[in-house]
């Protein structure tokens, strides 16, 4: 399995020659309680704060635990459908929190037959589009774009596996991770989140999330990536939020998208009303240009595998190196538009169907390229829908359709869309973990598409169900990507969505194009809270400190591997307590309020994190 352009050849942990237990019943069942459990506990999570925890990590410890542990089933590679499976509700749940109950807040209370038709379409094209992507982005950029979770997640399996010193890192990180989110988010011993006004410099504002999981990806991202995310938020947040309030400081003018004069406005309230718009902005020129960049690689890829498709069997080919037929794909894109089409209540049109085709695969391109750079937990799906649905309601909107049943239209192709996406980034790290432990391509790939029949079937019932217990876009549930995402398609159907905030967004993009810097994490940046960016920012830099501090190339490689195997549980532990806690607040288990201690505390105690994660990476090989 040689890369192009690098001379070496890449060896997974189960050479393609060998045969171990993969695709099996136990891996099956086990997969789709797991995916349930996780994509419930991720839909209430997204809809009270409109984000939600990666589930593939936490989903190979608990198909560790279950099978090796347990079963006394020891194949990495059932242990990898397991996870795959899993992680496709999470994704699924994402895609669908972030737009459907838009449907509900218009009070249009769609069915759960058509949701669940919504889900499983957006998450089949997810899959299929990303198929003939595989060997261009996890094959032939396997040095160049690193997957933090992916890749994380095989460490997982591969510790486990061998019982080494690496296990004991990672479920050393994991205990970390986990005790720290049940400290912040169950207990409430110290907040998970730290802010402070920086004095004299009005609106101006840094944060931090504290929490290990978000150290962990800027360490597996490095510090380049890193560092290009993080210039995007301070320019967000020292720049743009600053110059807004200067400006709006002494004028008592509502200026739309917002309800309030900007004089009125803090700075996260500018962030809300202005930045966000902004930050879509940016992603949609940054997610252009990195179409643009690799469409010479990916037209080359594409249609490498139609040719090898065509021209060889199976049995021709490595293992490791087998995709499902191109026909299927085509085929089950073809079912997915026809049902699209023509069943009741959906009926999008031939325009719709256009259209659908080709942001589903524009964004799919783009979400399995930029999940490979910043990995799942920074993906922009929701500001990748953002921009979709921009073009959407415009060309909907010219073609008259802007009452209720184009506002659904509009919807239910940036649902598809958004679930595709959210899919696509979730398959490729998936695939990225199968390429390094050697799984076969394929059975993942059904994995995937049978998570996704699992996931679709429920989340209509949990939708229905939350929205009856609370409302959907309610104080209990105020859902804040969905209430964006009907903003939006009402703002541009009636004519009133701030263009002039779009556009500023792409020029600040343009001009970090123009430095020979690639815009599309830059532009995630500034999508993201700067709370968000900055503790993947401290990763970055003890990322660099460890390569600085190296000696040779062996201990570099060393170093690193210790650092991403701690990081990798920190993100495991974190991700794993994440849904736990989700559990119980959804079964009703009340939480305290307030954090018992100050944000002095929580400071202490990610530095402490901050420390281990130094130490351990930088200490001396013991021979």
């Amino acid at each position: 399995m040689a890369e192009k352009g690098t001379g070496e050849t890449f060896k997974p942990y189960v050479a393609a020659n060998e045969s171990k237990t993969e695709f099996t019943l136990t891996a099956a069942l086990i997969g789709a309680v797991l995916a349930i459990v996780f994509g419930a506990a991720n839909a209430y999570l997204g809809l009270m704060v409109g984000m939600t925890v990666s589930a593939s990590i936490p989903a190979a410890v608990i198909s560790m635990a279950v099978l090796r542990i347990i079963l006394k089933r020891t194949s990495i590679l059932e242990n990898n459908i397991v996870q795959t499976i899993t992680s496709t509700g999470e994704s699924l749940a994402a895609g669908v929190i972030f737009t459907l109950p838009a449907l509900f807040i218009w009070k249009l209370q769609p069915s759960l037959t058509t949701i669940s038709i919504i889900a499983l379409a957006g998450a089949i094209l997810g899959v299929v589009l990303m198929i003939p992507l595989r060997r261009a982005l996890i094959v032939k950029e396997h040095n160049t774009l690193p997957y933090p979770e992916g890749t994380a997640c095989a460490e997982v399996l591969i510790a486990g596996e061998d019982g080494s010193k690496g296990a004991k890192l990672i479920f050393g990180g994991l205990g970390i991770g986990a005790l720290f989110k049940l400290l912040t988010d169950a207990v409430k011993l110290f907040p998970s989140s730290v802010e402070w006004e920086i004095y004299k410099f009005k609106n101006a504002a840094i944060g931090m999330n504290t929490m290990p999981a978000l150290l962990g990806v800027g360490f597996i991202v490095g510090s380049k990536i890193a560092g290009i995310m993080f210039a995007g938020a301070v320019i967000g947040w020292l720049g743009i939020i600053p110059l807004i309030s200067f400006f709006g400081e002494f004028s008592s003018t509502v200026i739309f998208p917002a309800e309030i004069p900007v004089s009125e406005m803090g700075f996260q309230d500018i962030y809300d009303n202005y930045l966000k718009y902004i930050g879509a902005g940016a992603v949609a020129f940054g997610g252009i240009m990195g179409l643009i960049k690799t469409l010479p690689t990916i037209f080359s890829s594409f249609l490498g595998a139609v040719k090898g498709f065509k021209g060889q069997d199976e049995g021709d080919q490595l293992r490791t190196d087998q995709d499902m037929p191109m026909w299927s794909i085509v085929l089950l894109t073809l079912v997915v538009v026809g049902v699209l089409l023509f069943f009741p209540h959906l009926q999008i049109g031939i325009v719709g169907a256009i259209m659908l085709l080709i942001f589903g695969f524009f964004f799919v391109t783009v979400s399995s390229r930029i999940v490979g750079i910043v990995g799942s937990s920074s993906n922009p799906v929701s500001g990748m829908t953002i921009a979709a649905l921009i073009f959407i309601a415009v060309v909907l909107t010219g073609l008259g359709q802007t009452g209720d049943a184009g506002k659904v239209t509009a919807i239910i192709i940036g649902a598809v869309v958004c679930i595709a996406a959210a899919i696509a980034g979730d398959t490729s790290q998936d695939l990225k973990t199968g390429y390094i432990v050697g799984a076969t391509p394929k059975l993942q790939q059904f994995a995937q598409l049978y998570g996704a029949l699992i996931a679709s079937i429920v989340i209509g019932l949990i939708l229905v169900l939350l929205d009856n217990a609370h409302g959907l876009g309610s104080a209990d549930l105020p859902a804040p990507q969905a209430m964006l995402m009907s903003m939006l398609v009402e703002g541009i159907m009636q004519g009133d969505l701030p263009w002039n905030l779009i556009f500023i967004g792409m020029a600040c993009a343009a001009a970090v194009e123009l430095f020979g810097i690639g815009s599309l994490p830059f532009a995630v940046g500034l999508y993201l809270p700067i709370h968000l960016t900055a503790p993947i920012m401290v990763g970055g830099l003890i990322k660099m400190i460890t390569e600085r501090m190296a000696k040779s190339k062996a201990d570099l490689k060393e170093k690193t591997d210790r650092g991403i195997l701690l990081a990798s549980g920190y993100i495991a532990g974190e991700a794993l307590m994440g849904v736990i806690v989700a559990i119980a607040i959804t079964a009703g288990v009340v939480l305290p309020e307030n954090p018992i201690f100050g944000p002095v505390v929580s400071i202490l105690a990610f530095a402490v994190v901050i420390g281990i994660l130094t130490i351990v990476s930088n200490k001396r090989a013991t021979k």
